[in-house]
């Protein structure tokens, strides 16, 4: 025991040393412990990303929007809303014709609605845009998770719906692929059937979600080839149902089953077919399809085939997009992000050429903590991207959701990682359930404080657009046309 003492002296005389070492050298060491920079290997980030940080990351232009009143002109209904000032750009105006759906499935109780929500981790495993999809479903109707990859990198952390897959897809991505053997899907993949001696297959399962208890109506996607001897095959209970493939079109869909609580799905003789996915939906109320893709900053979507996505608009009609993209594209060496106002604007105006007549709402980077000086703070490239996302949106013609303010601002991801309840991870960066559900009912109070605006501006702009009734006045004496014979 005493043998042991002079060392026990020894280590306490090191971590005193240590420390008084670290407080000597401390003024030397750079301020942020974890420097902006793009050579971090444990990173994923599409490569389009990375080329034009590379192209433009040292792009800048005058600011002509700060302090600026965006002025919007009345739709043919009359509906104009108010002025803004840049700083609380919403862009309202915009969603208009989305509005007027909603208007429609709550009056009417007809019709349908769609969303294709693009977004990179934050929307991994559905998360919150399964509580979305369950905000607007529980008032405008419609059941279904909406549309889902043959194969997925998140399927095992998804609660919405259990996915399952043989190990035999070929599977492209428009984050890794820059040449596809064919163009990338509305989910920005494209899927091939290998053809080898075991079968290729998928199979999904109902999760226990409102208003996803039952695959509705599941309806498998896939485009053109000369293969004429492809069928799916599948079995219901004690009946095994064959379907022939039949792929015509650039874009083609078969159903596979009703409203079903699984389905398992064998592809036989199907190579060369390129698939998408399958969609899950009762045909009516509003449906809203997660397209999220790890690493992706938003430049990808600029790859989609238009003439393709003319066929999915066709088929699946959405009337708005939703992009939810900044968590990648932080920390790449410069605040400056004009070269992401840029190619964003860009992707945007490509987008309303894919999707003709759908609305578009862009959703800014939320808060992320980066270590300063020993204490976790808001990254200092959060507000710079925000405000070239918030420039993009004004400039494309699209609604604007500020993320960043309505989790609280500056220092909010840090509160919501380290208050109880805990509503994010320890990385500072991402949700966790509970916060991602708080996130869901945020953005969703934004757009339905927009639509019940638009609501009361339709209301007044119908009154005005009423033709007044002509009172005659019974003293003018009456006007006596007969002809006396």
């Amino acid at each position: 025991m005493n043998q042991n003492k002079p060392y026990f002296f020894q280590a306490w005389a090191i971590v005193c040393i240590a420390i008084l070492s670290f407080i000597g050298f401390k003024s030397f060491l750079p301020k942020k412990l974890f420097p902006e920079s793009s050579n971090n290997k444990n990173v994923v980030v599409d490569s389009l990303m990375l080329d034009a940080v590379a192209e433009g990351g040292n792009l800048s232009e005058e600011d002509t929007l700060s302090n600026k009143t965006i002025k919007f002109v009345s739709n043919p209904l009359g509906i104009q809303f108010s002025d803004e000032k840049f700083e609380q750009y919403k862009g309202y105006q915009y969603l208009i014709p989305f509005f007027e759906k909603l208007y429609q499935l709550e009056t009417n109780k007809k019709g349908k609605a769609r969303i294709a929500y693009f977004g990179d981790s934050m929307t991994d495993g559905d998360m919150i845009v399964q509580d979305v999809r369950t905000q607007f479903q529980s008032i405008f109707g419609g059941e279904g998770v909406g549309f889902v990859n043959i194969t997925s990198e998140s399927a095992g952390s998804r609660g919405s719906i259990l996915h399952e897959y043989s190990q035999n897809w070929k599977a492209q991505s428009y984050l890794k692929t820059k040449s596809p053997l064919r163009s990338f899907g509305v989910n920005g993949s494209v899927f091939f059937a290998k053809d080898t001696a075991n079968t290729t297959w998928v199979k999904y399962k109902a999760g226990r979600n409102r208003f996803s208890t039952t695959l509705n109506n599941p309806t498998v996607f896939y485009g053109s080839s000369k293969n004429k001897k492809a069928c799916i095959r599948q079995i219901i209970g004690k009946d095994t149902i064959y379907k022939k493939l039949s792929p015509n079109s650039i874009l083609n869909a078969t159903q596979v089953a009703g409203d079903v609580k699984n389905v398992k799905v064998n592809f036989i003789n199907a190579d060369s077919i390129p698939f998408y996915g399958f969609n899950f939906d009762n045909g009516k109320g509003i449906h809203v399809d997660n397209f999220s893709s790890r690493g992706n900053s938003g430049l990808p979507l600029s790859t989609f085939n238009v003439d393709l996505m003319n066929a999915f608009q066709q088929k699946l009609g959405y009337d708005l997009i939703i992009l939810q993209f900044g968590t990648n594209v932080l920390n790449y060496g410069s605040l400056n992000y004009t070269w992401y106002e840029r190619k964003m604007t860009s992707v945007v105006n490509h987008l309303k050429e894919c999707f003709p007549g759908a609305a578009i709402l862009i959703i800014s980077t939320a808060d992320k903590s980066t270590k300063y000086d020993m204490q976790m703070k808001s990254d200092s490239a959060v507000v710079p991207l925000t405000l070239a996302q918030k420039r993009y949106a004004v400039k494309a013609e699209s609604g604007f959701v500020n993320l960043y303010t309505l989790m609280g601002g500056d220092g909010s991801m840090v509160k919501w990682v380290e208050n109880v309840p805990v509503r994010a991870n320890k990385d500072y960066t991402h949700f966790n359930h509970r916060g991602a559900k708080e996130i869901a009912q945020l953005i969703y109070k934004q757009i339905d404080t927009g639509y019940q605006e638009y609501k009361r501006l339709r209301a007044i702009a119908t009154k005005k657009a009423k033709p007044k009734k002509v009172v005659k006045d019974s003293s003018l004496p009456v006007k006596n046309d007969t002809i006396n014979e």
